[in-house]
Protein backbone atom coordinates (compact mmCIF):
# COMPACT_ATOMS: atom_id res chain seq x y z
CA UNK A 1 0.00 0.00 0.00
CA UNK A 2 1.30 3.45 -0.89
CA UNK A 3 1.58 5.51 2.29
CA UNK A 4 2.90 8.69 0.69
CA UNK A 5 4.13 10.35 -2.47
CA UNK A 6 6.36 13.41 -2.67
CA UNK A 7 7.81 15.39 -5.54
CA UNK A 8 10.07 18.43 -5.60
CA UNK A 9 11.69 20.59 -8.28
CA UNK A 10 14.74 22.82 -7.74
CA UNK A 11 16.04 25.61 -9.98
CA UNK A 12 19.77 24.85 -9.95
CA UNK A 13 20.96 28.47 -10.36
CA UNK A 14 18.68 29.65 -7.58
CA UNK A 15 19.92 26.79 -5.39
CA UNK A 16 23.54 27.81 -6.11
CA UNK A 17 22.72 31.39 -5.09
CA UNK A 18 21.22 30.13 -1.82
CA UNK A 19 24.35 28.11 -1.06
CA UNK A 20 26.56 31.10 -1.83
CA UNK A 21 24.43 33.48 0.25
CA UNK A 22 24.30 31.09 3.23
CA UNK A 23 27.49 28.98 3.31
CA UNK A 24 26.38 27.00 6.38
CA UNK A 25 23.35 25.74 4.46
CA UNK A 26 25.37 23.02 2.73
CA UNK A 27 26.55 21.51 6.02
CA UNK A 28 22.94 21.40 7.30
CA UNK A 29 21.64 19.68 4.17
CA UNK A 30 24.42 17.41 2.91
CA UNK A 31 26.57 14.64 4.33
CA UNK A 32 30.32 14.92 3.62
CA UNK A 33 29.98 12.52 0.65
CA UNK A 34 27.08 14.51 -0.82
CA UNK A 35 29.06 17.75 -0.51
CA UNK A 36 31.68 16.36 -2.92
CA UNK A 37 29.15 16.01 -5.75
CA UNK A 38 28.57 18.47 -8.60
CA UNK A 39 26.01 21.22 -8.03
CA UNK A 40 23.33 19.59 -10.22
CA UNK A 41 23.60 16.36 -8.21
CA UNK A 42 23.41 18.30 -4.95
CA UNK A 43 20.30 20.09 -6.16
CA UNK A 44 18.71 16.74 -7.06
CA UNK A 45 19.57 15.39 -3.62
CA UNK A 46 18.04 18.45 -1.97
CA UNK A 47 14.91 17.86 -4.06
CA UNK A 48 14.95 14.22 -2.91
CA UNK A 49 15.05 15.21 0.75
CA UNK A 50 12.21 17.70 0.26
CA UNK A 51 10.17 15.07 -1.61
CA UNK A 52 10.84 12.60 1.22
CA UNK A 53 9.49 15.04 3.80
CA UNK A 54 6.35 15.44 1.69
CA UNK A 55 5.92 11.69 1.26
CA UNK A 56 6.30 11.16 5.00
CA UNK A 57 4.08 14.15 5.81
CA UNK A 58 6.83 14.94 8.26
CA UNK A 59 6.72 18.72 8.33
CA UNK A 60 9.70 20.61 9.70
CA UNK A 61 12.27 19.52 12.22
CA UNK A 62 13.89 16.60 10.42
CA UNK A 63 17.65 16.55 10.03
CA UNK A 64 18.54 16.24 6.35
CA UNK A 65 21.81 14.60 7.40
CA UNK A 66 19.75 11.57 8.48
CA UNK A 67 18.62 10.91 4.88
CA UNK A 68 21.65 10.48 2.64
CA UNK A 69 21.18 9.79 -1.06
CA UNK A 70 23.63 7.17 -2.28
CA UNK A 71 24.02 5.45 -5.63
CA UNK A 72 24.10 1.70 -6.04
CA UNK A 73 26.71 0.19 -8.38
CA UNK A 74 24.05 0.26 -11.09
CA UNK A 75 23.71 4.02 -10.62
CA UNK A 76 20.23 3.74 -9.08
CA UNK A 77 19.79 6.30 -6.28
CA UNK A 78 18.61 5.14 -2.87
CA UNK A 79 18.27 6.66 0.56
CA UNK A 80 20.46 5.60 3.45
CA UNK A 81 18.55 6.45 6.63
CA UNK A 82 19.77 6.98 10.17
CA UNK A 83 18.38 8.56 13.35
CA UNK A 84 14.81 9.85 13.58
CA UNK A 85 14.14 9.46 9.86
CA UNK A 86 15.16 5.79 10.06
CA UNK A 87 12.52 5.37 12.76
CA UNK A 88 9.88 7.09 10.60
CA UNK A 89 10.49 4.81 7.62
CA UNK A 90 11.05 1.61 9.62
CA UNK A 91 9.48 -1.29 7.76
CA UNK A 92 8.64 0.77 4.67
CA UNK A 93 10.03 0.58 1.17
CA UNK A 94 11.13 4.00 -0.04
CA UNK A 95 11.41 4.42 -3.81
CA UNK A 96 13.42 7.32 -5.24
CA UNK A 97 13.86 8.78 -8.70
CA UNK A 98 16.13 11.75 -9.52
CA UNK A 99 16.64 13.85 -12.63
CA UNK A 100 18.47 17.01 -13.61
CA UNK A 101 18.46 18.75 -16.98
CA UNK A 102 18.07 22.24 -18.47
CA UNK A 103 18.77 24.00 -15.17
CA UNK A 104 16.21 22.03 -13.17
CA UNK A 105 16.69 19.18 -10.68
CA UNK A 106 13.75 17.03 -9.62
CA UNK A 107 12.98 14.09 -7.39
CA UNK A 108 10.06 11.81 -6.72
CA UNK A 109 9.66 9.66 -3.62
CA UNK A 110 7.11 6.93 -2.94
CA UNK A 111 6.79 5.42 0.54
CA UNK A 112 5.21 1.97 0.49
CA UNK A 113 4.13 -0.01 3.54
CA UNK A 114 3.09 -3.64 3.50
Amino acid sequence: MIAGIGIDVVDIERFAASLKRTPSLATRIFTPAEMLLPLSSQAARFAAKEALAKALNAGKGLSWLEAEVVNLESGKPEFFFRGEIANLVDGASVHLSLSHDAGIASAMVIVERT
